[in-house]
Order: C-alpha cells, then sequence, then structure tokens
C-alpha cells in the first residue's frame, strides 16, 4: 500500500527536485562545455608548441646562438603560453628549455613516476599548480623526452569558481522552492479544506448550501457544482418524502377497505362473497401500485424482463380503456377514439404499453369534466399518440414538473403514474410533452420501426 503524504510534502519534493535538477544539468552542461573548450584550444596549443620545440631542438645550433627564440605561442582566449622540458629515458630532467624551473622539477618528477601511463594532452597535477602536458620523442637524441606544457591552474580555477558560485545558487533555490511549495500548499489546501468539510457536512446529511468564494476558478466551479448538488438532493429528498407520504396515503386506503370487509366476513355481519369482491379489487389496485413503483426503481436499469415485441397501440388503448371503463362511467365521461384504419405498430412489451397508455389515459380521467380523446396514427416515419381532456388543463407551475418522479401536481395521486409513461416512452425513443389546449394535452411521436416505414 503506498505511502500518503499531503500535498505540501508533494509539492516540496517536486519543486526541489525539479529545481535541483534544473540546476544539475546546467553545471553539468557548463562543465563538459568548459572542459571540453579548454582541451580542444590546449590540446592546440600544445601541439603547436611541442612542433615549435622540436624545430628549434633540430636546429641546435641557431638555439646554442639565440637561446630566447623559443615561440610560446600564446592563446589569447585562454591566455595561456607553452612552455617546455627535456627529459631522459628515466624521465630524469636534462634540460629546462623554457619555463620556471621549480615547474620543470615537478613535471620532470611526476613524468619519472608515469612513465608508463599516456603522457599526451593530459591535465595533471602538482604542487605548484594544473598543467596540460604532452610528450613526444626527442628529434635530436635518441631515448629523450620533448615535454611540452601549457598552465591551466587559472582556467581551472575560474571553474572551481563557478562551480562554487552555483552551490549558494541552488541552495538560494531551495530555499525559493520551500517558500513558493508552503504559499502553493495554502492556495491549494484551505480551498480543499473547506470543500472536504463541505462534503462531510452533506454525507452526514447536512443540505444546506454554501457561500464560498475562491481565488481559482477550478475550486470556484467545484463549489457551484457542489451547492447545485446540495440543492437537488435536497429537493429529491424533499420530494421523496411527500411520495412516501402519497403512497402511504394510498396505501392505506385498501388495505383499510381489505381489513374491514375481512372483518365482516369474520364476525358474520357481510355477505361474504361481495365482500370477497371488494377484497380482490383492493387487492388488485395495491399489486397494480407495487408493480408501478418497482417498474419505476428499475426503470433505466435495463432490469425489464421480456422482449419487445410489434404491438398495435389501437388495441392497447382499447384494452386501457376496457379496464378502466368504471371510473369513466361513474364520471359520466365520454371516451373518444380518433384511431387510423391500420395498425399502428411499436416495438414494445406489451405490458409497458399498457403501463404508458394506462396511465394516460387514467390522468385524463381523473381530469376531465365530459370527454376525453385518445389518438393513435401511423404518419409518414413516426408513430403519433395523443391522450387529451376537456379539464382545467394543467397549472401553469406544475407544467416544468409534471414528468419528474415523485412530483404530485393539483388534484395528483402519488405522483409516479405520469412519470413511469414518460420512462415507457424514453425506453422505446419517444418522449412524452404536455400542453394546455382547452384542457390537458398529451403527446408523443415515436420512430417506426425497421421494415415498418
Amino acid at each position: 500500500m503506498n505511502k500518503k503524504r499531503h500535498i505540501k510534502t508533494h509539492m516540496l519534493v517536486s519543486l526541489i527536485g525539479l529545481m535541483c535538477a534544473v540546476l544539475l544539468t546546467v553545471a553539468l552542461v557548463f562543465n563538459l562545455s568548459v572542459y571540453g573548450y579548454i582541451r580542444s584550444r590546449v590540446s592546440l596549443q600544445l601541439s603547436t608548441v611541442s612542433q615549435s620545440a622540436s624545430e628549434e631542438r633540430k636546429d641546435s645550433e641557431r638555439l646554442h646562438k639565440d637561446s630566447k627564440r623559443f615561440d610560446e605561442h600564446p592563446d589569447r582566449i585562454t591566455g595561456t603560453r607553452g612552455s617546455a622540458i627535456l627529459l631522459d629515458s628515466n624521465g630524469i630532467l636534462v634540460s629546462n628549455l623554457h619555463g620556471d624551473d621549480s615547474v620543470a622539477n615537478e613535471l620532470s618528477e611526476w613524468f619519472s613516476n608515469h612513465m608508463s601511463e599516456k603522457t599526451e594532452n593530459r591535465i595533471i597535477s602538482v604542487g605548484s599548480g594544473k598543467y596540460a602536458v604532452s610528450a613526444a620523442n626527442d628529434p635530436v637524441q635518441d631515448g629523450q623526452t620533448l615535454l611540452t606544457y601549457v598552465d591551466v591552474t587559472s582556467i581551472m580555477a575560474f571553474v572551481r569558481q563557478v562551480n562554487f558560485v552555483l552551490l549558494p545558487i541552488m541552495l538560494a533555490a531551495i530555499l525559493l522552492c520551500v517558500l513558493l511549495s508552503r504559499r502553493f500548499t495554502r492556495m491549494f489546501s484551505a480551498p480543499v479544506h473547506s470543500l472536504s468539510e463541505f462534503a462531510e457536512d452533506i454525507g452526514k446529511g447536512s443540505l444546506e448550501p454554501r457561500e464560498m468564494s475562491f481565488p481559482d476558478v477550478e475550486f470556484d466551479a467545484l463549489a457551484d457544482s457542489m451547492n447545485r448538488m446540495v440543492s437537488d438532493l435536497k429537493d429529491s429528498k424533499q420530494k421523496q418524502e411527500v411520495f412516501f407520504q402519497n403512497v402511504s396515503h394510498e396505501l392505506r386506503t385498501p388495505l383499510t377497505s381489505i381489513r374491514g370487509n375481512a372483518e365482516g366476513i369474520v364476525y358474520g355481519i357481510m355477505e361474504p362473497q361481495q365482500a370477497a369482491k371488494v377484497i380482490l379489487t383492493e387487492s388488485d389496485k395495491l399489486g397494480n401500485m407495487v408493480e408501478d413503483i418497482l417498474y419505476l426503481s428499475r426503470a433505466g436499469k435495463g432490469s425489464q424482463d421480456g422482449a419487445s415485441e410489434l404491438t398495435d397501440l389501437r388495441e392497447v388503448f382499447s384494452l386501457c380503456v376496457s379496464e378502466q371503463r368504471t371510473q369513466a362511467e361513474s364520471k359520466g365521461i365520454t371516451v373518444n377514439f380518433d384511431f387510423d384504419d391500420k395498425p399502428v405498430l411499436l416495438n414494445i412489451r406489451e405490458q409497458d404499453a399498457q403501463r404508458m397508455l394506462g396511465n394516460l389515459l387514467s390522468n385524463a380521467l381523473r381530469y376531465a369534466e365530459n370527454k376525453t380523446t385518445l389518438g393513435c396514427r401511423n404518419e409518414e416515419n413516426e408513430i403519433y399518440i395523443y391522450v387529451s381532456d376537456d379539464g382545467p388543463g394543467v397549472a401553469e407551475e406544475d407544467l416544468p414538473h409534471i414528468f419528474e418522479r415523485m412530483y404530485k401536481g393539483r388534484g395528483g395521486v402519488h405522483g409516479i403514474g405520469l412519470a413511469i409513461a414518460q420512462s415507457v416512452a424514453e425506453s422505446c425513443g419517444g418522449k412524452i410533452t404536455v400542453k394546455n389546449d382547452n384542457g390537458a394535452f398529451f403527446e408523443a411521436r415515436f420512430r417506426k420501426s425497421e421494415g415498418m416505414q
């Protein structure tokens, strides 16, 4: 399991690591570049000095006549000058051709100790400083070695000084990283802490929005999203409470009737067959209500049983009218049909079609005054259905919410009928809409199934 760290630690480590990596890279590139440049310039200078010294050794007569003819071949960029010494086969100093005698003795001693090593364009350290040396055979005397050298002590000191300067810069950068990380951490941790407390309160059931303002747009957007979520949860909770109150009331009525008739049978004060019919009727109401609640809870989860099939919606409408004829006749409502002559086929489970159309019809009968009309037609590429009534229509404040789950409009029952109808319509690729047109007017359109165009 990975060890958890604070944002401050992560940011501090990341910033310090990044800064150190950058500075180390700069230092490495600088040193490699400088050393490469020095070596290239000094190598060229050593080669020139060695060649010049060899030529002067060959012209030994001229050398004795003018011992100051040695050409140092100074480098104008690095400021170095070349010198040379002559060594015997054992590395012992034979002659200091040019340069300081103490340096000549130090280089002779070094060479005698490192004769077996490569001594060509090499930078070495002796007591007096650092020197670039190059050895070649003496062109005059066999067995002797002509050692040319260039003093690079000042150049190497400059490089070392630059490296020493980089060290406090790196330390200052690390200190800056610490300060920046503390500042950035406060900028991030304070909003995160506030939002975490808000989320924790939501988890405990507190659904009150909070006024929060942050300097960062992202945190502000997150706070707004959380406040919208709280408002939605609060609204949903209120609707759920209302829904349970409505459902409890609707369940209590048939249960009371069932219990009353059952007690009448037990105590012999009611005719058993008539009481049994009431019990069966009320039980059917309870069963249908439970089925509606279960359907609504499963809607959209792909857990419906049974396969879809081409169903004639005219027949389903007629079946729904037959089932609710008693309610229509008791209120004196006439049901009119506006059906197509040809079958109106929709790919849907017949049970779902009954739920959708039955709930629309039941809603229309609840509010109609004299009549309701059921429409079911084939159009060019669509199936069109509608249910209208001549009642007072839908209240303007209810129109935006009429299909929401657990929303009970004016005169509604338990707030799930129209939600079920909409859910069924959406599962078939359609959508139910409502408007007021001399009463409530519900309509829906569905694309025709392939082969039915």
